[in-house]
C-alpha cells in the first residue's frame, strides 16, 4: 500500500460531505467519491477499505472542521449567547452542507454499531473540547451540564439546518440560543 496523502485524504472525505448532502448516506460510494474528488479510479478504496471507513473517516473530518472552527471562536471574546448565536447561524447557513451531512451519519449510525462506536468516541471528545472552550472563556458552567447543553445546540442545529435558508434569520437564532442558556425565563 502506498504511503497516505494528507491532502488526498482531506479532498476524498471533503468530497464525501459534499455527497452525504446533496444524496444522501445511499449515494455515497467509492466511486461517487473518486469523482467528486476528481481523482482516478480506485483512490478511495485504497484510503477506506470499506464503505464504513469512509463513513467514519467523513465523521471525523467534520468534527476536525468543526473544533477548527469553535477554536477561532472562542479566540474572539463574546458572551456565551454571542458565541452560541454565531456558531449556530454559520453552521445553519455558510456550513449547512456539513451538517447536513453529519446528521446523515447520525442516521446511519443507527443501523451501523461501527459508525456508532466512532460517532459516540467523537461526542466524547467534544464535551472535553467544549469544556476546555469554557474554561478559556472563563464560563462557570458545571462539567455535569455539559452533555445537555451539546444536546440542545444538536437540537437546534439539526432545526435550523432542516429549515429552508430563507427562514433562517439571526433573531431566530438567537431565540433559540436564549432559551438554550436561559431556559424560557431570560433574565431581564
Amino acid at each position: 500500500m502506498p504511503p497516505t496523502n494528507p491532502a488526498r485524504r482531506r479532498a476524498l472525505t471533503d468530497a464525501a460531505i459534499d455527497l452525504l448532502a446533496s444524496s444522501g448516506v445511499h449515494g455515497l460510494t467509492h466511486r461517487a467519491v473518486e469523482k467528486a474528488a476528481d481523482l482516478p479510479p480506485g483512490t478511495a478504496s485504497n484510503y477506506f477499505r470499506t464503505r464504513e471507513a469512509l463513513l467514519v473517516a467523513t465523521a471525523e473530518r467534520i468534527i476536525e472542521l468543526h473544533h477548527a472552527d469553535t477554536d477561532q471562536a472562542v479566540k474572539r471574546p463574546a458572551t456565551l449567547v454571542d458565541l452560541l448565536t454565531e456558531s449556530l447561524l454559520t453552521a445553519a447557513t455558510t456550513l449547512r452542507t456539513r451538517y447536513l451531512a453529519i446528521f446523515e451519519l447520525q442516521l446511519e449510525a443507527a443501523r451501523r454499531p461501527v459508525l456508532a462506536a466512532a460517532l459516540a468516541c467523537l461526542q466524547d471528545k467534544a464535551s472535553l473540547v467544549t469544556a476546555g472552550h469554557h474554561d478559556e472563556l472563563g464560563l462557570d458552567i458545571p462539567r455535569e451540564k455539559i452533555p445537555a447543553m451539546i444536546a440542545l445546540y444538536g437540537g437546534a442545529l439539526f432545526t435550523l439546518v432542516s429549515t429552508p435558508p430563507e427562514h433562517v434569520s439571526r433573531d431566530v437564532v438567537r431565540n433559540l440560543v436564549e432559551v438554550i442558556v436561559y431556559g424560557c425565563d431570560p433574565p431581564a
